[in-house]
């Protein structure tokens, strides 16, 4: 895939001054090698241009009438697209909200993966020099944006000056690991609540839609790096999961809108809630067809345009055409709550569905957005699939691997005793841990019975000749969750299975205080054994270290 299209050029390299809009980079060539290589379901690909689109069009739509009130728009309500107005802009031109998202885009596909320090390097590239800007210069930038690319810039100089960097090469600092790991991305003020991280979002999930938690979670970060508010935050997490979920096409759009969607797809979220604001729009208050003499506006505050865009798709009567008018013509910031309005209504009725068929085809750059929105599917799908490669195929055992063994040796050492009697002094009792961390019973193997315990932490349990490890399930990566299926012994399809969710993983017993962390996200039920010490070496059961 060439991605030399998306460096930041100029027509004059020297003095950099006039750079290179994307109507002026010509990628028909790319694209067609790229749309050769595109190995993803067509449905997916369909969604992810989709989403893409519905936003950018949304934007150009509103972009002319930003600012006005509901009131003017009554009464001129928008129909088409137009040029002109707030921004002087030609018809089909769009605003930050697509510039930014272009910009997100972009760094998924050249990172291959969430590097905000990347996102940030770009964003400065269209503030400064108006990178990926529909008129070469950066223009209508909202106040926390600007605040959050302003304080980078700053910590850029003043990090460059502690590590000794040239300031020419500080943009090229996630090219080094351990120097980037030293930089705080997080350049907002906490209480900045606005709608300039949720206008931008969709790329996130549209590129990690195969793994919900990670798209959920970055989404999330996404956001805090210009916009610290946690409504900020947890409208884009929340948007995200819808996206997500438009793209798996197993949901009714009456699902998706579903007050109960949120604690069905709960584990997606992790372990932190969502603010109270956000739970109420997503409880259904924007449910009201009365629109906006019900309540319903589309201002500059992250929750509020979360709200009036989903008020636009649960109103739209599965029109994109229908509902991204609607959401203009609330007024006020139009071309955002259009552009948030779009990239769901996108995702889920698909490109194909973005009618009338001449907006897509007035839309500014439309050549060079549709390669962005392959080369986004494409390494998308790339990432997943290197990380299924890093799970599967690609183990490798860390400095643990002594320890491991010990750890098999042990339990090779448990299953061939056969000295072991069934009576209430001998029972091997195997704790099962549920998903939130705490433990909800004790499994009696030898009578096959569960008994309640009522404790959180257990830590030890004052029996005699007995002993028992605290142990608690934690997040971990993927590669920690194959160490566990190997320890297991499980072969590589049923652990793909396992990882997939394809099957039930209640069968994963007899490990032994399992020492790295656990993925919540898998449902693993994790045992360990409570036995009399006398039937475990000393030096083994030394080697034996409970879960931190």
């Amino acid at each position: 895939m060439d991605t030399k299209c998306f460096d930041l050029q100029f027509h004059d390299e020297t003095n950099r001054q006039q750079i290179i809009k994307p109507d002026e980079i010509d990628v028909t060539n790319e694209n067609k090698v790229l749309i050769s290589k595109l190995s993803i379901d067509q449905r997916i690909l369909n969604s992810i241009k989709g989403s893409l689109f519905g936003l950018a069009i949304g934007d150009a739509l509103g972009a002319h009438v930003e600012f006005r009130p509901q009131a003017y728009l009554k009464e001129n309500p928008v129909k088409d697209l137009q040029g002109g107005g707030t921004w002087g802009l030609e018809k089909g031109q769009f605003t930050d909200d697509t510039s930014m998202a272009i910009c997100l885009a972009i760094s998924l596909i050249i990172c291959q993966d969430f590097i905000p320090y990347d996102q940030l390097v770009r964003y400065k590239w269209w503030y400064r020099h108006g990178y990926m800007s529909s008129t070469g210069q950066c223009f209508d930038i909202g106040i926390a944006t600007e605040q959050s690319i302003q304080e980078f810039e700053s910590r850029q100089k003043k990090f460059a000056q502690e590590n000794q960097i040239d300031l020419d090469e500080i943009d090229q600092l996630s090219e080094n690991k351990e120097l980037l790991d030293k930089f705080n991305v997080n350049c907002s003020n906490d209480g900045a609540a606005g709608n300039g991280a949720l206008m931008r979002l969709s790329p996130v999930p549209l590129f990690f839609y195969q793994n919900p938690s990670k798209a959920i979670e970055y989404s999330g970060i996404s956001a805090k790096i210009t916009h610290g508010d946690k409504k900020a935050i947890d409208s884009c997490r929340y948007y995200a999961a819808l996206i997500v979920a438009s793209l798996q096409g197993t949901f009714t759009k009456d699902e998706l809108l579903h007050e109960d969607f949120y604690k069905n797809n709960r584990k997606w979220f992790g372990s932190e809630e969502l603010h109270p604001d956000v739970l109420a729009v997503i409880s259904g208050s924007f449910k009201k067809k009365g629109g906006y003499d019900q309540g319903i506006r589309g201002k500059g505050y992250a929750t509020g345009t979360l709200e009036a865009a989903l008020w636009a798709f649960w109103n739209d009567k599965n029109s994109f055409e229908k509902g991204v008018l609607q959401a203009i013509n609330l007024g006020d910031d139009t071309d955002t709550t259009a552009a948030i309005y779009g990239q769901l209504a996108g995702a889920f009725y698909g490109y194909d569905k973005l009618i009338p068929q001449k907006w897509r085809e007035t839309l500014y750059a439309k050549e060079f957005l549709l390669y962005v929105s392959n080369s986004l599917a494409f390494s998308g799908d790339l990432w997943y699939k290197n990380q299924q490669k890093d799970n599967f195929t690609k183990f490798k055992l860390n400095s643990k691997h002594s320890f491991l063994d010990s750890t098999r040796n042990s339990l090779r050492s448990l299953t061939s005793r056969q000295s072991i009697e069934r009576n209430p002094s001998k029972t091997i009792e195997r704790k099962v841990i549920d998903l939130k961390g705490s433990i909800g019973h004790f499994y009696n193997a030898f009578n096959d019975s569960l008994t309640d315990f009522k404790e959180n932490d257990v830590g030890y349990i004052q029996k005699e000749n007995f002993f028992s490890k605290k142990c608690f399930v934690k997040r971990g990566n993927e590669i920690e969750l194959q160490n566990l299926l190997e320890l297991v012994g499980f072969d590589n399809e049923l652990r793909l299975s396992l990882l997939s969710h394809l099957i039930s993983s209640s069968g994963i017993s007899s490990i032994v205080n399992y020492p790295y962390l656990i993925d919540e996200n898998t449902r693993l039920v994790y045992y360990s054994l409570i036995t009399q010490r006398t039937y475990i070496k000393e030096n083994d059961f030394k080697s034996m270290k409970s879960t931190k």
